[in-house]
């Protein structure tokens, strides 16, 4: 009967002892996913309003761009490239995308692999007078999250554009007045 009290205690120290890695490292999981969703919600937080509603104007196109990264000042420059794209193909750009996903579902666990490769070509697309309107950048867990919005002015309204056009203009009549007197002195 003796020994029936030692070894119950002992089992039950035993028992418990086995079940603890297995709670330990669902709980270590469970806080990742938990810190992970937190990233996620303040991402959207952060987020300005601009991301999900682009403002409208009958003299310029916007769009917007977010990326991540360990370096703020990349952080920032692939959001530009993003929103730059974007811009890029509302003005008449045109895009190639090529995505590979793989997904496997198990009773217990889903597992996701997916690639994407996107080419923007921009053939005779001019995004001359392209402006940063605003900039945000906010620390995202141990990365930079940058969050751009760029816009490009139409018509009169980019002045850069009619600048290049007058520039243009100018070298071209200068050519051509060169030809004619050069045609006139001929005869």
């Amino acid at each position: 009967m003796k020994k029936l009290y030692i070894a119950l205690p002992m089992l039950a120290v035993l028992a418990g002892c086995s079940s603890t890695p297995n709670e330990t490292y669902e709980r270590r999981a469970h806080d990742e996913r938990k810190r992970q969703e937190r990233l996620v919600e303040k991402a959207i937080d952060n987020s300005p309003k601009w991301m999900t509603e682009l403002p409208k104007s009958n003299s310029a196109i916007y769009e917007n761009g977010s990326a991540t990264s360990f370096d703020m000042a990349m952080s920032v420059s692939k959001a530009k490239t993003l929103a730059f794209g974007k811009i890029c193909m509302a003005a008449g750009g045109r895009v190639n995308q090529q995505s590979k996903i793989y997904k496997t579902d198990s009773e217990n666990t889903s597992t996701e692999f997916s690639e994407l490769a996107v080419k923007s070509f921009c053939p005779g697309v001019d995004i001359t007078g392209i402006e940063m309107v605003e900039t945000k950048i906010f620390a995202e867990g141990t990365k930079f999250r940058s969050y751009v919005l760029v816009s490009l002015p139409t018509g009169d309204a980019n002045r850069l554009a009619r600048e290049r056009d007058a520039r243009l203009q100018r070298k071209h009549a200068e050519q051509r007045s060169q030809e004619a007197f050069r045609e006139l002195d001929k005869n």
